[in-house]
């Protein structure tokens, strides 16, 4: 790959796609953004902005067609369009299930789909896929969310694998606390049960559904997380599935798999040797 090259980012509007757009655009590459609807990037000569529901597979296809005609090549796609949702697994509506999967769990099978094609023809590419440390262990009231991002990295494993012998890298990025608006008002609540109001307030610190907004400040800033993210990117030796982006990142990876390794060696059958 070139020194310059072409980056697609979905969710580029706010949090860590817009400072991974921002970042990309600061190496000298040429970026196509996709956002929903109205948004607030600056213009740029190298930044392209489309909009794109990537729940819409059709939609998925022809954004990745019409960024590849227009620069040529896609080096490198990031899929990180996605939301939180808090609610227990007896509160989720078919509503809420549905909306999810199709965004944080379909929305980048589609566009992988579409791009694996356009870098198997030039040769080469990558695949970043916005993953998150929860997709490691899970907690109470984001068992939805923990399902798509578990389901994202099972299917980008194999796709990785599957993908190698054209040239294409999969990378999985596994941040922890973010310091952007996810927790805020970009998350979504079910209706919330009166039976888990105490757990909320345990969790939480409120049973309250929104909860009140207060201020951020806490978590990796979202810059900080893209530098990482584009050294990632740009290490060619790096050949890592999974990357741990924020200084909070291993031990809550380290938390879950001791969980589950104390669980699997309940079996006398098993062992970790």
């Amino acid at each position: 790959m070139t020194s310059s090259q072409t980056w697609m980012i979905t969710g580029s509007n706010r949090g860590l796609g817009r400072a991974i757009t921002l970042a990309a655009l600061d190496a000298g590459h040429s970026v196509v953004a996709t956002v929903r609807g109205e948004h607030s990037l600056p213009e740029h000569r190298n930044l392209t902005v489309q909009t794109l529901d990537v729940r819409d597979r059709s939609a998925a296809h022809e954004a990745v067609e019409r960024a590849a005609v227009h620069h040529g090549r896609i080096d490198v796609l990031v899929n990180n369009a996605g939301y939180g949702l808090i609610g227990a697994i007896e509160e989720s509506s078919e509503e809420d299930a549905r909306a999810i999967i199709d965004t944080n769990l379909l929305g980048p099978l589609w566009l992988s789909q579409a791009v694996i094609p356009i870098m198997r023809g030039q040769g080469g590419g990558h695949i970043v896929q916005i993953s998150t440390v929860g997709a490691v262990g899970t907690m109470p009231m984001l068992g939805l969310y923990n399902s798509t991002k578990w389901g994202l990295e099972a299917f980008s494993e194999a796709m990785a694998a599957e993908v190698q012998q054209f040239g294409i890298r999969v990378s999985l990025i596994e941040p922890g606390a973010l310091d952007t608006d996810w927790a805020g008002g970009s998350m979504r609540f079910s209706a919330p049960a009166n039976s888990y109001d105490d757990l909320r307030t345990d969790l939480f610190g409120t049973a309250e559904i929104p909860w009140p907004q207060g201020e951020s400040g806490s978590g990796t800033r979202p810059e900080d997380a893209a530098i990482a993210i584009l050294a990632s990117v740009a290490a060619t030796d790096d050949n890592r599935l999974r990357v741990l982006v924020g200084d909070d990142a291993p031990a809550q990876v380290r938390a879950a798999l001791d969980l589950r390794h104390k669980d699997y060696a309940r079996d006398p059958r098993f062992s970790a040797e």
